[in-house]
């Protein structure tokens, strides 16, 4: 059975973790989860819960549904909203955050294993464009997330409350090496049959759809590249096939996490 704990003094210790989340970077072996919803995806996760902090009502819906899921032994603290704000630094309306601990990272074996679709990223460092990535990629059966060299943490705070929490259930993991020697590690996808597909705004790339036609059985990866310079010409070199969405007269591009979106969607209709 949950018990919970009342604070009433901002200085207990017991919200440290919590304490000044403007500058949650600086807390590299946490992470945090924001309102009912993502809460409850950090309960259902790998990411073992370190604590939950709400007020009112917020935590009693909150355990209603999770309580029983909570390991033993995590403690749930009730404050004010005025008194959690002032912790935090900021207004936490949406009344209820939970903190986790990382685990273990992934190995990019761990995420390929059983997959049929995955996400590479390369120069995202856009916590906002990881998150929503992240979201699109659960709504649309990719099932791992790979990361290249350039790209920002996605376990940052702000890319977990995008996500809507589905960056603690998508298996993600970090390819080795440096700007320009991370690609050769896309060997390793190659090397277990996967089909590599740079997205790219290039005239010389062939329709998304030509790109992915008659891939259906093969495993696919999907690159993308960050706002502005997108994939480098290593990353593309490295891959079998550059893709493009076509565009309207006048435009040239897609926000990076729209762009992933068509091609998730062009893919996953194909299966």
């Amino acid at each position: 059975m949950t018990h919970r704990i009342t604070i009433t003094n901002p200085l207990d210790p017991r919200l440290d973790d919590i304490r000044d989340l403007k500058h949650s970077d600086a807390k590299k072996d946490l992470v945090f989860a924001e309102g009912p919803l993502v809460c409850g995806r950090l309960v259902e996760s790998r990411f073992p819960v370190r604590s939950v902090i709400g007020f009112g009502g917020r935590l009693d819906t909150f355990l209603a549904d999770f309580g029983e899921r909570l390991p033993e032994g995590v403690p749930v603290y009730e404050v004010t909203r005025e008194l959690l704000g002032e912790v935090a630094g900021y207004d936490m309306h949406r009344g209820l955050l939970a903190v986790g601990e990382r685990p273990e990272p992934l190995s990019v074996a761990d995420v390929i294993d059983g997959a049929r679709t995955v996400v590479v990223l390369e120069g995202v460092g856009d916590h906002e464009n990881i998150g929503s990535i992240f979201r699109n990629a659960a709504g649309m059966s990719v099932d791992g997330v790979l990361f290249g060299a350039g790209t920002a943490d996605p376990l940052y705070r702000r890319s977990v409350r995008v996500s809507m929490g589905h960056v603690l259930r998508t298996p993600f993991a970090h390819l080795d090496g440096t700007g320009t020697t991370w690609q050769r590690s896309l060997e390793q996808l190659r090397d277990a049959g996967w089909w590599l597909v740079s997205l790219t705004p290039d005239d010389g790339a062939v329709h998304i759809k030509e790109a992915l036609a008659g891939r259906e059985e093969q495993k696919v990866a999907l690159l993308v590249g960050g706002e502005g310079p997108g994939l480098t010409e290593h990353a593309m070199r490295a891959t079998d096939v550059r893709a493009k969405i076509p565009m309207a007269e006048g435009t040239d591009s897609l926000n990076v996490a729209t762009s992933a979106a068509i091609a998730f969607y062009e893919r996953a209709r194909g299966l």
